[in-house]
């Protein structure tokens, strides 16, 4: 059978084009991809056509290159078995599941240092990548023992966000969500209170309001109902991308007086603040520690076949209230 590439072609367009099975090079390694989970979050902003086309896709991943215009490859979260290795890789690595930062593919080419073994299934590594942004989010926002924490937002990386702050020895931790499905899966991960909307997590978070909220529903309306909930003086983390979406803030009220601060936290990077002790690998070592605690399978809402990724999308896009996670599955 040939390789298989996912490609995107035009607003709310995506092909998938086939190749011959590439064959490593002396310093690479090739993986037959299991299992490839969609972004709920940049990537339908880029199905969309929601993004600059002029922006680089991401200038940490080496497999991602060039800017988000079409036609092109994306993606960033698969899982694969190698089944080859080049004359200079040690051949252990043949027959080791690995995760990698690769775009949806069947086969893809990568370098041993650009996989990161993985010990369990592929269904649960395919979240490694958003279980690294939600352990960024969390860093970033530095919770304390006793803080009020509100998350807006209870798709795939809010869930995940949830799960990690649950862990801490808060006063309460609230979410947000318009869909009742990931409202509950939100408390079954140790939220205190899951709620519809702002003015109904306002009721749960006792004093002026949240010490840390976390805005990551994607929605650009969101951030100024995360600015509303924060109390004097806390931190508003935003994990959120609106793309070429604009946020439009009321600031001239109570937000002029509250010392309230807006953190932008994006998982590329490690925020300086951290860069002393931290680094992109140890971060990552966190992340996969910290899945394989969290039940990954009541995320998982879909699964298509890579010939029907059309259908995936177009699910997320149009009906987001019957998925949480999707993911691809290869041959």
């Amino acid at each position: 059978m040939p390789a298989r590439t996912l490609y995107f072609t035009d607003s709310r367009e995506v092909t998938v084009r086939e190749q011959p099975v590439p064959d490593p090079g002396t310093g690479e390694i090739r993986v037959r991809t299991e299992r490839s989970a969609i972004s709920t979050g940049t990537e339908l902003l880029v199905y969309r056509d929601e993004v600059p086309a002029d922006v680089e896709t991401d200038e940490n991943i080496d497999a991602l290159d060039g800017t988000l215009s079409y036609p092109l490859q994306y993606g960033y979260s698969a899982v694969g078995t190698v089944t080859a290795t080049g004359r200079d890789v040690d051949p252990d690595w043949e027959g080791r599941r690995v995760f990698a930062f690769h775009p949806h593919a069947s086969h893809f080419l990568a370098t041993p240092a650009d996989v990161v073994p993985v010990e369990y299934g592929p269904r649960r590594a395919a979240f490694l990548a958003n279980a690294e942004a939600a352990t960024n989010f969390v860093m970033d926002g530095r919770p304390r023992v006793g803080e009020r924490v509100a998350v807006l937002g209870q798709g795939t990386v809010g869930l995940l966000t949830t799960a990690l702050l649950a862990q801490f020895p808060l006063e309460t931790l609230v979410t947000v969500d318009h869909h009742a499905r990931r409202r509950a899966i939100s408390e079954g991960l140790g939220a205190d209170a899951a709620v519809d909307s702002a003015a109904a997590a306002a009721d749960h978070l006792a004093g002026d309001g949240a010490d840390v909220t976390v805005e990551v529903s994607g929605v650009p309306e969101a951030l100024e109902d995360a600015i509303d909930l924060t109390g004097y003086a806390g931190q508003v983390v935003i994990g959120s991308w609106y793309g070429s979406k604009t946020a439009a803030l009321e600031l001239g009220g109570r937000f002029h007086r509250s010392h309230v601060r807006l953190r932008s936290s994006q998982v590329s990077r490690v925020d300086p603040d951290h860069a002393g002790r931290w680094d992109k690998d140890r971060r990552l070592a966190l992340a996969r520690r910290r899945l394989a605690d969290v039940d990954t399978d009541r995320l998982v809402t879909h699964e298509f076949p890579l010939e029907r990724a059309g259908d995936a999308y177009d699910l997320l896009d149009e009906r987001p209230e019957e998925a949480i996670s999707v993911l691809l599955t290869y041959d």
